[in-house]
Formats: structure tokens, C-alpha cells, sequence
């Protein structure tokens, strides 16, 4: 084969504001390209722990078993329901949009008798409705969706969901991988068990970890288990070993992702939590405003609107993928569409971690003003 039909890689700095990955801030991809390291190197081990004490941080918790998961969001969906999933456990899970689905269908894998609780998608769920659900039968688990990127809703009363399953012996599983960072994650103050989320999205590092926290109720949970994880690469009570004191060997992590992690997150700490949900949340409004301006409505009520990922509703008339070419061509700008139900009736714009910057709501607004006049 010869070398020269392969070119010298080139990729366009994309202005990224789809539901994920998000853009990565220069400090990051500069950690990125720090010289590769042995899992087990004295520095690597003492740079596992800074990331751990900077993802308690982000997720608000003082849970031990705090760690990355090597592998995308989708792993730690999958991590956080195998470990504690058993044959025959009854699951429940909150169902309002493509990523509950995606729940529903981990859990039935590992042999789960999985119910559904069910809204459309575009709505949220009442924590009494919740609730009523939870004491018709013994459930082990309860899992849902904080943020729900197919759509743009943003969950609230994750604290009385909880406490609600808590009373029925349940334990909750969260999905904050659209939400960590950008809008607040309390997870010792809600009282939730196991939460994931994903490098990418506000976190801005580049996608290939899954952040997961675990209390120690679910780890008691994990340790009573009857019968062994069933993925093998995904098992926490291994996991654990190697994030733990003991450092035992696992599997060789992603050296350079947690490098790009771990600035990501100590951005992340010099920004602030409360000062970042400000951020996000005012970017958020000035998108909604900027579209409202020039008749886009809003598909999600603003009481329980996602400020970090907006589903802005596509015009009567207008070819929704066609402007996404013309945003990507003309202004190397990119937005995601609508699938399932919302296919081709949505865009959903993303405004997350370093994408979540004022100039870029300015550009896209401006692009897309331009476009529509011309149809």
C-alpha cells in the first residue's frame, strides 16, 4: 500500500452546538497531548486521585466510589444498571423520551422484569405520579432521566422522587449525562444512588469517559449481590480495586482522556458550579429570546426547559435538515434535528460547556435570520 493516498490529517474547527460533544477548550486538548503513561506510573496513580476529588466536586457528593468509567456516556448507563441488576429483579423505569428507552432496554438484558412508566415525550414527570407507581409492587430500582437530550426537558423533584423511592426500599439510578455541570447535580442532597453522566457534553473534555458516583447504599446493594456482575468490564466491585487503595489492576485506562478529564474538571472548579449554571442559564435565555424574535418557537414550556439544550420548533414550510446543510456549509456551524416522533420538527441547539458563549448564540441566530428570509 502506498503511504501517500493517506493525506496528513486535517479537521475542521467546527463551531459545535448539537446536543453533544460539546467544543473542547484549547487547556484540555493541550492536556490531551501530555506524553503517554503506564496505568500503574506513580504520577498517573496520584493523577487518578485529583480526578476523583474533582469529580465529587462536580457531582456534589462525598460518595468514595466516585470514578470514570473508560467507555461514553452509554457505559455508564450500562455500569450503573449490571451492578445492580440481578436475574429477576423488578425495575421500573421513567420513561418520557429516546434515552428512557434506552434504560428500559439495558435493564431487560440482564434478565430485569422491567415496567414502564411512561409519558410523551415533551413532558415530565409529578413525583406523586412517581410515587403511586413505586408502591404498586417491590421494586429493586427505579431509573430515569434528568436531562433527556431527545427532547430538551429538564426533570425537577428529583429530591422527592428519591425520597419517595427510599420509603419503598428502591434504590434510584439518575442520568445526568446532559446535565452535569450545567444546570445543578446535587447528588448527596437529593439522595440519589447511582448517577453517570458523559465527558462531552458539559464537561467539555472529548467524549470516551463516563463520570459515575455510587452511595454507599447501592455499594452495600452491590456487595450482597448472589450472583456476579454481568459485565465483566463494567464491574464496579473490580472497578473499585483499581480507583481504590489497593490500585489492583483492572484493564489499561485511557491515560490521556483522564489527563484531558482532569483539566476539564479543573476548569470546571476555577469557574465555579454556581457561577457555571449562571452562565449556562443566561446563554439559554438569550437563545430563546433571540428565537422567539424571529417566530421559532420553543417545543418544551419554560418551567421545565433544559437551559444547556434547546428544541426550537422548525417553521411551517421550511426543510429542517436543509438549513442544518446551510448553517454547516455556509457558517460551519452545526445543530442536531429531531428523531423518533420530533423527526424533522425540531432542531436541537446545544449550548454546552465551552460551547455555552454568548457569541455563539449571536452567530447562530444571525445565520439563521439570514436563512429563513431567503426561503
Amino acid at each position: 500500500m502506498e503511504a501517500t493516498k493517506f493525506k496528513d490529517l486535517e479537521i475542521s474547527p467546527r463551531i459545535l452546538l448539537g446536543p453533544g460533544p460539546s467544543m473542547v477548550p484549547a487547556r484540555v486538548l493541550s492536556a490531551l497531548s501530555m506524553p503517554v503513561t503506564g496505568h500503574l506510573d506513580p504520577e498517573f496513580l496520584a493523577l487518578m486521585q485529583e480526578v476523583q476529588e474533582l469529580l465529587r466536586y462536580t457531582f456534589q457528593t462525598e460518595n468514595e466510589l466516585t470514578v470514570p468509567v473508560s467507555g461514553t456516556g452509554s457505559a455508564g448507563m450500562e455500569a450503573a444498571l449490571c451492578n445492580l441488576i440481578e436475574p429477576g429483579d423488578r425495575v421500573l423505569i421513567a420513561i418520557m423520551g429516546y434515552f428512557g428507552e434506552r434504560l428500559y432496554e439495558i435493564a431487560g438484558r440482564y434478565g430485569a422484569q422491567v415496567d414502564r412508566l411512561e409519558r410523551p415525550w415533551g413532558q415530565v414527570f409529578e413525583p406523586d405520579e412517581i410515587k403511586a407507581a413505586l408502591d404498586k409492587k417491590d421494586y429493586k430500582l427505579l431509573a430515569l432521566v434528568h436531562g433527556e437530550t431527545s427532547t430538551g426537558v429538564l426533570q425537577t423533584g428529583i429530591a422527592d422522587i428519591a425520597a419517595a423511592a427510599h420509603q419503598n426500599g428502591t434504590l434510584v439510578v439518575l442520568d445526568t449525562v446532559a446535565t452535569l455541570s450545567g444546570v445543578p447535580v446535587e447528588v448527596d442532597a437529593w439522595d440519589v444512588d447511582v448517577v453517570f453522566s458523559g465527558s462531552q457534553k458539559n464537561i467539555s473534555a472529548p467524549p470516551g469517559l463516563a463520570p459515575l458516583t455510587v452511595s454507599p447504599r447501592a455499594r452495600e446493594v452491590l456487595r450482597n449481590r448472589s450472583t456476579p456482575v454481568g459485565n465483566w468490564y463494567l464491574d464496579l466491585s473490580l472497578l473499585e480495586k483499581y480507583w481504590g487503595k489497593e490500585r489492583t489492576y483492572h484493564h489499561t485506562a485511557p491515560v490521556n482522556m483522564n489527563y484531558a478529564l482532569r483539566e476539564a474538571l479543573r476548569l470546571i472548579a476555577e469557574e465555579g458550579l454556581q457561577a457555571r449554571f449562571e452562565r449556562h442559564r443566561t446563554n439559554g435565555e438569550m437563545l430563546w429570546a433571540g428565537l422567539e424574535e424571529i417566530d421559532i418557537p420553543m417545543l418544551i414550556p419554560s418551567e421545565y426547559r433544559l437551559p444547556v439544550l434547546t428544541t426550537a420548533l422548525v417553521p411551517s414550510g421550511v426543510d429542517a435538515l436543509e438549513v442544518r446543510k446551510r448553517l454547516m456549509a455556509d457558517y460551519n456551524l452545526e445543530i442536531a434535528g429531531g428523531f423518533g416522533p420530533l423527526q424533522g420538527k425540531i432542531w436541537r441547539i446545544g449550548l454546552m460547556g465551552y460551547s455555552s458563549r454568548p457569541e455563539h448564540v449571536l452567530l447562530l441566530l444571525a445565520a439563521l435570520r439570514e436563512i429563513l428570509s431567503k426561503r
